[in-house]
């Protein structure tokens, strides 16, 4: 078992292969951009899980469980990939209306997430593994805590958000509190109010379930061990190409995404298809679920199977803003 991180001396490896990638395939440019469709998605999934949560209020707390697992999860870790979208702000041209759209994802998560997500996601982005900004990074206390038994491994799948909640007070540069943030808790325990006020706890149940399961003990979690544990040698970024992908609107793309972080995810696969020889050659994976399963046995993975690095690249870090560099396209995101 490893007891402490990978230690890289080099640059994250995205900008390298971006600049390789463009300087061959200039056209991939024309990828970038912003897709409002993806916000009639947004209305269709939350109206379909309020929907059921509603539905349900009316029948036994088990089935709330069951329909979590079976349907509910799978609805709301698309919400997610959504909020990352929002992110990235390839919803809307205004960035505040991406805001909005992200919280609107919220509603059904029970609770707020998508305003803090933005602030540290970026960062990950910029400063791929360097503990001290990038909270995609597990706690050290945290690595040491779970091991590598079978069961501490599925607790922490179990119980994944709430660790996510711990590691925060670690991290520099960045300001947790904000306007947004207050205004992302407020709106979304207001709906939680009402939503138990006029349907009852069961309501709720399915909808809480719903959230742990989308990013936990299920299929679905695979993917928070499919993009950045080092599964296959010491590769840090890792793509899946299953049939998930359909339902989690191009996720598994990962490489491709911290390669063009501002394509939107209808236009991931191209990227791919238009230069198969630098993804091609990487290691990825085919199967979240067989990925769980491998991560919940094998003992030489466990939460220290990730990179960091003190290398922060070409990057300076900043509390207001950070941008992205593509041979020429410079896309500037507020955090």
């Amino acid at each position: 078992m490893n007891v402490e991180f990978n230690h890289s001396q080099t640059p994250e490896p995205h900008i390298a292969r971006t600049r390789a990638i463009l300087k061959k395939y200039p056209e991939i440019k024309g990828l970038i951009g912003r897709n409002i469709n993806t916000f009639y998605f947004i209305v269709g999934i939350v109206a379909l899980q309020l929907g059921i949560a509603m539905w349900v209020a009316s029948y036994p707390w088990w089935l709330a469980l069951i329909l979590a697992y079976a349907i509910g999860a799978f609805a709301n870790h698309a919400l997610f990939t959504l909020i990352h979208e929002c992110t990235h702000n390839m919803v809307f041209a205004n960035r505040n209306a991406n805001l909005w759209a992200g919280i609107l994802c919220d509603l059904p998560n029970v609770l707020p997430s998508s305003v803090q997500f933005r602030k540290y996601h970026l960062k990950h982005h910029a400063f791929q593994g360097h503990y001290d900004i990038d909270a995609d990074i597990p706690n050290v206390w945290e690595a040491k805590l779970i091991g590598n038994s079978f069961f501490g491994k599925a607790i922490w799948l179990l119980l994944f958000p709430i660790f996510q909640l711990t590691r925060p007070p670690r991290l520099k540069e960045i300001q947790f509190n904000s306007v947004w943030m207050w205004v992302d808790l407020v709106v979304v325990l207001a709906f939680d109010i009402a939503l138990i006020y006029f349907f009852g706890w069961t309501a709720i149940l399915y909808l809480l379930a719903s959230f742990f399961f989308s990013v936990g003990l299920h299929p679905l979690g695979g993917r928070w061990i499919q993009e950045h544990f080092l599964v296959y040698g010491e590769q840090e970024t890792y793509s899946y190409y299953g049939p998930l992908n359909k339902v989690a609107f191009n996720v598994g793309y990962h490489n491709e995404h911290h390669d063009f972080s501002y394509v939107p995810w209808n236009n991931l696969p191209k990227i791919k298809a238009t230069a198969p020889e630098f993804y091609d050659t990487l290691q990825y994976h085919t199967s979240w679920s067989a990925l769980v399963w491998k991560f919940l046995t094998d003992k030489n993975l466990s939460l220290f199977s990730r990179t960091v690095r003190e290398d922060l690249g070409t990057m300076t870090v900043t509390k207001s803003s950070e941008t992205d560099y593509f041979e020429g396209v410079k896309i500037k995101e507020a955090v």
